[in-house]
């Protein structure tokens, strides 16, 4: 199950725990995370990026498209943390260096992408020392990383907007997309360092030899190729040997994960001429480096109306090489585990009157949040990404209706028959209205709501539906039901249901310690 919280005095404490930390209400998932034995950063999380139909900003050429990352910060800031390389005279780049960003299932984690069209002037100057306010903007986008790691594929793709200022207003135009994909770093530190060669290579240009450099790529599930290293161009040779490639198993997937080794010949326009291709793991390459035997190159060739791979007398050499699954959270997402977010709401008096000021329920004129609704807002922020509906089950407890008897389990939105909303906007508009068509009573029990909670988990395991639960139960006070409470958590304890309590105001929520045990 989960922790309890208490906010008292603006730090939260865990009270199944040894030391209290300072923070909000999104601490209290880091704690639910702990307590499922996770602990604050789940995964290393590596970005590759390609982009589409990006705007032309050069005159005899096509644009040098070069991609920026920023996070941007809880407080509003904007940090640059990645540079893309430049990729020459193209309007459909892929590019290969990869952004790694350790992925916080606790914070929403804002990426904003800007792409720039770097100037003839400034293409031998290192990326990270070009001034971005020297070069043409092609547009901009962003995202909640959350948004991109829950996709079924780990790709999202985002319309890229460059931002029209005119006297009258400000308006956006789009230009091509950007594809961002996301593959999780596992924890093998195994690299493989290969020397590769080729020889006989077929001359692409009409009065010299080739200028061939190789391109590694990775197949993923969905078919796409993501590349994953680039050797040095070698000038005028037909039998070249590059420098030493260095891949991370993690790169690759593993030792058997197909691989495509693609031979071109470079042109300064940007259009490379493919030379030959072949398909092999890491496993096959170590194997071909041990028999001394090269592979022959292919070149997909349309015969008819059909693709034919055509074998070339060149071949690749490997001069040399050298080198327990543990399922993380991001695993069960691929899988298509979806969490389900819920909330019940403490009504009970104790809150003191919502019309009055000093009340925790107080709705403030001028829109500052009370307890209540921070940690609506905090906790639900985080899992709505992971809710693919965002319709949420909110429940009230501890009020009486109008004209009714004291209810420990009632809807939020006032209807009899169906508890969800829509969105955490509609948690909090529910919730707001409740207020001033309730009134609080007594006393704080949970069991009511913990059980309603486990019905709708039970059934979705019935279903065999791929769904964990989360209800969050925000109390000012000391739960009074509490063998009631104890008996609910051990008949659920066997369901996908962890539940998150958080107290705000400055009760004494110690009495809670025995419900974490």
């Amino acid at each position: 199950m989960g922790n309890c919280c208490s906010d008292v005095g603006g730090r939260m404490a865990a009270v199944g725990g040894t030391a209290a930390i300072t923070g909000n209400q999104s601490d209290a998932v880091d704690m639910y995370l702990k307590s499922r034995g996770i602990h604050g950063i789940l995964s290393q999380i590596e970005l590759s990026f390609s982009a589409t139909n990006l705007r032309d900003r050069d005159v005899f050429s096509k644009s040098d498209p070069m991609l920026v990352v920023y996070i941007k910060e809880r407080d509003g800031a904007v940090i640059e943390v990645f540079r893309t390389e430049v990729v020459l005279n193209s309007l459909n780049p892929t590019w290969i260096k990869k952004y790694t960003i350790a992925y916080h299932f606790e914070v929403v984690q804002t990426l904003l992408f800007h792409v720039f069209d770097v100037d003839t002037q400034f293409l031998n100057i290192e990326v990270k020392m070009l001034k971005l306010e020297e070069q043409q903007s092609l547009g901009e986008a962003s995202c909640a990383l959350s948004e991109i790691v829950t996709k079924p594929n780990r790709s999202l793709t985002l319309d890229l907007v460059r931002r029209v200022e005119s006297v009258s207003s400000t308006h956006s135009q789009h230009h091509g997309k950007l594809t961002v994909h996301a593959e999780e770093c596992f924890s093998s530190r195994t690299t493989a360092e290969m020397m590769l060669s080729c020889l006989d290579l077929e001359s692409k240009d009409l009065f010299s030899k080739c200028d061939p450099f190789l391109v590694i790529s990775k197949l993923v599930e969905s078919g796409i190729s993501i590349p994953v290293c680039k050797t040095e161009v070698l000038k005028n040779d037909h039998n070249p040997t590059w420098k030493p490639v260095f891949l991370n198993i993690q790169q690759v997937g593993s030792k058997d994960s197909p691989l495509v080794i693609e031979c071109f010949n470079f042109n300064s326009n940007g259009k490379h001429d493919l030379i030959g291709k072949v398909q092999k793991s890491l496993a096959d390459l170590e194997k071909i480096h041990s028999g001394r035997e090269g592979e022959n190159l292919f070149l997909p060739t349309l015969v008819g109306h059909d693709c034919e791979n055509k074998i070339l007398k060149s071949k690749l050499f490997v001069e040399n090489f050298s080198e327990t699954i543990q399922h993380t959270f991001l695993d069960y997402l691929a899988g298509g585990v979806e969490l389900n977010f819920m909330v019940a709401i403490d009504f009970t008096a104790s809150n003191g009157n919502p019309r009055l000021p000093d009340s925790l329920h107080y709705i403030d004129p001028s829109g500052r949040q009370n307890a209540y609704q921070k940690a609506i807002y905090e906790v639900g922020e985080v899992l709505q990404f992971y809710d693919t509906d965002k319709c949420f089950p909110a429940w009230g407890f501890g009020a009486r209706p109008i004209d009714g008897p004291v209810s420990h389990c009632f809807n939020l939105n006032g209807s009899n028959n169906y508890c969800k909303v829509e969105g955490i906007r509609g948690i909090m508009m529910a919730y707001t209205s409740a207020l001033f068509n309730v009134s609080l009573a007594g006393p704080t029990l949970f069991g009511h709501v913990i059980n309603k909670a486990a019905l709708i988990a039970s059934q979705s395991l019935a279903d065999e539906a791929q769904k964990y639960f989360v209800l969050l139960i925000i109390t000012d006070g000391v739960v009074t039901d509490l063998q009631e409470t104890k008996d609910a958590l051990v008949k659920a304890s066997d369901l996908p249901l962890s539940i998150l309590i958080v107290g705000v105001g400055g009760a004494d929520f110690k009495e809670m310690e025995v419900l974490t045990t």
